[in-house]
C-alpha cells in the first residue's frame, strides 16, 4: 500500500530515511495456522506460521535520479505471528544466534531485515543489487513448487545440504547482484556472487536465466558455495511450469553435490512433480509429488530415499485474505529420516511423517 511522506512519518519510525524516496511502500503478509506434524517420536500440535506464504514486513522504495536511472531500496524481516517475535529459522537445520522456543525447534532473534536487505541502482542496463539476497538457485526451487517452498507440503522437506556446512540453501550475506533487463523477449536472467567475509558456509556464486513467453516458462539455475576453502556444495536446478488456463503444471529436476571434506562426494537428486488447478473464481486445489534419491561412497548414502506427496486447497476470501488446508506424508527408506517440515521431533531412519495444516493468509 503507497504511503504518502507524511502518513509514513505518522505510521512508522523511518521517516528520515522515506523522505529521501519518491516513492516508499509498506508491505508484508501475515500467515497463521493450526498444525500437527507426525514422526515416530510422536506427534506435535502448535500454532504455526508461514502455511501458505511466509509472513514479513517490509518496506521498499525507489528515486528517480535523473539520466533514466533510479536507486532503490528493499528491507523485509520475518514476523512470527504465533509467538509476536521476530526472525525464525524456516527449515530444519538453519538456525539463528538467539533465543530458543524448544516447543517448536525454531531459533529466534529480534525483528531484523534476514529476509532481505539490499541497495540498487537501476536503469536500462538492468539492476545491480548489493546486500543479503535469494540465491539464484534457491529461486528456481521455490518459483517451480506448487507450495511454493512453504507450509508442511513443501518440497524443501526433502532436501538438504549433505553435511556439508553450506548456510545458502535460501539467501546469501554480502552479495552482489545482476539482473538483466526486462523487454528481451521473455529472456530473463541473474547473476550473484557473495563474499565469504570469514564466515563459514556464506561464499556463494550462482546464475539463473530463463524464458518466460505466453503460457510457459522454463529457467535453468547454478550456485556454488565454498564452506571453508576445501568443501564445496553446489546445486543445479532447472524447473518449468505450463499454463493450461484452468491448470498450471510445474516440474524441477533438482541436483546437489558435496566435493572436499568429510562428506565428499555425497550427491541428492529430487524430481519435483506437481499442479496448481483453478476450482471456480476463488479457489485453488495443489498437488505435489517428490522424490528424493541419495547417493555417495558409503552404503548408506545409498539408502537415503524418499518421497512425498501433499494436497492442499486454498479459498480466496477476498484479493488479499485467503484461508487453507494442507496434508503431506513422507516416506523414508532405510537411510533417511526426513520430516514434515515445522516440529522439533526427531524422526527415526526408514519412518514415515506426516503434517497437516488449517490457517489463514492475508496480504496488504
Amino acid at each position: 500500500m503507497k504511503k504518502s511522506l507524511l502518513a509514513l512519518a505518522a505510521l512508522t519510525a523511518f521517516a528520515g530515511v522515506a523522505s529521501a524516496q519518491s516513492s516508499v511502500t509498506l508491505f508484508g503478509v501475515i500467515d497463521a495456522n493450526v498444525r500437527n506434524v507426525k514422526t515416530s517420536a510422536g506427534s506435535l500440535k502448535t500454532l504455526s506460521t508461514d502455511g501458505m506464504g511466509s509472513s514479513r514486513l517490509g518496506l521498499r522504495g525507489v528515486e528517480d535520479i535523473g539520466g533514466g536511472l533510479r536507486a532503490g531500496f528493499w528491507l523485509e524481516g520475518s514476523v512470527n505471528v504465533d509467538v509476536g517475535g521476530g526472525q525464525k529459522a524456516p527449515y530444519a537445520g538453519i538456525t539463528l544466534p538467539t533465543g530458543t522456543n524448544s516447543a517448536v525447534g525454531n531459533t529466534y532473534s529480534g525483528q531484523d531485515w534476514q529476509r532481505r536487505a539490499t541497495v540498487s541502482l537501476l536503469g536500462g542496463f538492468g539492476e545491480i543489487r548489493l546486500g543479503r539476497d535469494y540465491t539464484p538457485d534457491f529461486w528456481n526451487h521455490t518459483v517451480f513448487d506448487p507450495f511454493g517452498t512453504n507450509g508442511v507440503g513443501n518440497s524443501v522437506n526433502t532436501f538438504d545440504t549433505l553435511g556439508s556446512g553450506a548456510s545458502t540453501t535460501v539467501r546469501a550475506n554480502n552479495s552482489v547482484g545482476y539482473f538483466l533487463p526486462g523487454g528481451l523477449g521473455g529472456v530473463y536472467g541473474q547473476v550473484m556472487v557473495a563474499a565469504g567475509e570469514g564466515a563459514t558456509g556464506n561464499k556463494h556464486m550462482g546464475f539463473r536465466v530463463g524464458y518466460a513467453a505466453g503460457p510457459m516458462n522454463v529457467a535453468l539455475a547454478y550456485g556454488k558455495t565454498s564452506v571453508d576453502g576445501s568443501v564445496d556444495w553446489t546445486r543445479l536446478n532447472i524447473g518449468a511450469s505450463y499454463n493450461l488456463g484452468f491448470m498450471t503444471l510445474m516440474g524441477q529436476y533438482i541436483n546437489s553435490d558435496v566435493s572436499g571434506g568429510a562428506a565428499n562426494g555425497r550427491e541428492n537428486t529430487n524430481i519435483v512433480l506437481g499442479a496448481n488447478i483453478k476450482a471456480g473464481a476463488q479457489g485453488t486445489f495443489k498437488v505435489s509429488y517428490v522424490k528424493a534419491d541419495g547417493d555417495g561412497p558409503a552404503a548408506s548414502d545409498k539408502t537415503r530415499d524418499a518421497t512425498q506427496m501433499a494436497f492442499g486447497y486454498q479459498h480466496a476470501l477476498s484479493k488479499r485474505s485467503s484461508v487453507y488446508a494442507h496434508y503431506a506424508r513422507i516416506s523414508n527408506k532405510a537411510g533417511a529420516n526426513y520430516r514434515v517440515a515445522g516440529t522439533a521431533l526427531a524422526n527415526a531412519a526408514g519412518k514415515a511423517s506426516t503434517g497437516f495444516e488449517f490457517g489463514v493468509n492475508h496480504s496488504f
